[in-house]
């Protein structure tokens, strides 16, 4: 009965390849596992409760209905449970205390944990996929793989990891470090001639977690080191989890090999949060400072600093201790503006719309707006395109989604594409930077 059951299902996954999307499938539906079958059931285990959360919303009447036209009857269900927690780690291996020295406890910061997190739609899915990897680790994500802009929380889910594994699973050593810090780690191994203690820190931790991941790039010997960690831990089915400032495709000089690997597993970014998360980091900020922060302050705040969640938390702070020395109470607006005013800048106090910034870019470029939204790709048109979906990101509060449908229903890559392409070339074009700054103060005056 069980083989019968592992060849139903396997036929059931068949047609599903048909009807499911080849990311979407990798993502929920390849997790899933044969588990028992009898006269009216199909029991599939998910790895954990978010699997199979989504699963049984989503995509269980599919799997349902492709059952009962295989069987050509309707009395047999699909019935999702979550599997046992993988013990990998500990079977046929007597427990040996964790590995893990000091260096990497001083590394994190004790307030970046789960509880701390708060969720919003711009991180939702890296937070959960974070969680799932906490809770069972190489089960399903792996490698796991967090992109985002500076200062989004990236390094706050990788804490959060390292910190659930200390406080849930004692047996489980992890390694928690930059990638700055692994290459110093190797240059330091070279010169004392102790490359093989090196190689045995990094490959024999059950998990092992990067932050910063795309300075390896330009670095030939730290990339053939880390490729050679990768396989070590991948083929071990050890975890790996990595965060960077931008999807491996886009990490210059990154080697091939390299980038490959890293898309094995899941890669999944965090984008700026909305208002609402905002005021909401705001407030979990001030309750764990042990202060009630009024809506209207931190309404004032969040509606100013949109896309940076350590600047949102900086202007608090700022607030607190101003507060808090001249003895005043902090949900005083006007004490508020007062003292966040040169932090924050005319240009974050006025409201500025993804149309607005069409037809700034538009006059400025003396073309039409409407060829913004179009398709033609000559560089007279595309550039100024792409500024202005660069604006727009940098200026708004709108998502890329969000941005690409302002466009004529661009693909949200294309305007990731189109902001990361302008942002490195304000760095090498003083011309372009030039224009852009240009275009913002006439955006903003």
């Amino acid at each position: 009965m069980e083989r019968e059951g592992n060849r139903l299902w396997e036929k059931v996954l068949e047609e599903a390849r048909q009807k499911i999307d080849p990311a979407s499938l990798n993502l929920w539906i390849r997790p899933l596992q044969f588990n028992s079958f009898s006269s009216n059931r199909l029991v599939i285990k998910a790895p954990n409760q978010f699997i199979r959360q989504r699963v049984k919303e989503k995509y269980l009447p599919l799997l349902q209905l492709i059952l009962n036209e295989l069987l050509m009857q309707e009395d047999v269900k699909i019935d999702l449970d979550i599997a046992e927690e993988r013990s990998s780690y500990t079977e046929k291996r007597e427990y040996t205390p964790p590995h893990i020295s000091n260096s990497y406890y001083l590394r994190l910061n004790p307030r970046y944990n789960f509880d701390t997190f708060v969720v919003g739609n711009n991180n939702r899915l890296a937070h959960a996929a974070a969680l799932a990897v906490a809770q069972s680790p190489s089960a399903t994500y792996n490698p796991l793989f967090i992109y985002g802009d500076v200062g989004l929380g990236k390094t706050h889910l990788l804490q959060a990891i390292a910190h659930f594994i200390l406080k849930n699973r004692p047996n489980v050593s992890f390694n928690y470090l930059s990638s700055e810090q692994f290459t110093n780690e190797l240059i330091n191994a070279i010169r004392d001639d102790k490359t093989v203690e090196f190689r045995r820190k990094h490959r024999s931790a059950d998990v092992l977690l990067v932050d910063d991941i795309h300075f390896l790039a330009g670095k030939e010997r730290t990339q053939e080191e880390f490729f050679h960690t990768f396989n070590a831990l991948y083929e071990a089915h050890k975890q790996i989890v990595l965060s960077s400032d931008r999807p491996p495709g886009e990490i210059p000089t990154l080697e091939k090999r390299l980038r490959s690997r890293f898309e094995w597993g899941l890669i999944t970014d965090i984008q700026p949060p909305d208002l609402e998360t905002r005021v909401a980091i705001l407030k979990k900020k001030a309750e764990m400072e042990r202060i009630v922060l009024s809506d209207e302050v931190a309404n004032f705040i969040a509606e100013r600093v949109k896309t940076n969640i350590r600047r949102l938390e900086g202007c608090l702070m700022r607030l607190i201790a101003y507060s808090s020395l001249y003895d005043i109470d902090i949900n005083n607006i006007d004490c508020a503006r007062d003292v966040l005013k040169d932090i924050i800048s005319p240009k974050e106090s006025k409201l500025i719309t993804p149309e607005i910034i069409q037809q700034n870019v538009a006059k400025y470029y003396r073309i039409k707006e409407g060829q913004l939204k179009g398709k033609k790709r000559v560089k007279s048109i595309a550039l100024p395109r792409q500024v202005a979906m660069y604006l727009c990101r940098e200026l708004t509060d709108c998502s890329f989604p969000e941005i690409g449908e302002k466009f004529g229903g661009k693909d949200h890559t294309t305007v990731m594409h189109a902001w990361r392409k302008i942002k490195e070339q304000r760095k090498k074009d003083k011309n372009l930077n030039r224009d852009i700054e240009e275009i913002i103060q006439r955006i903003t005056s």
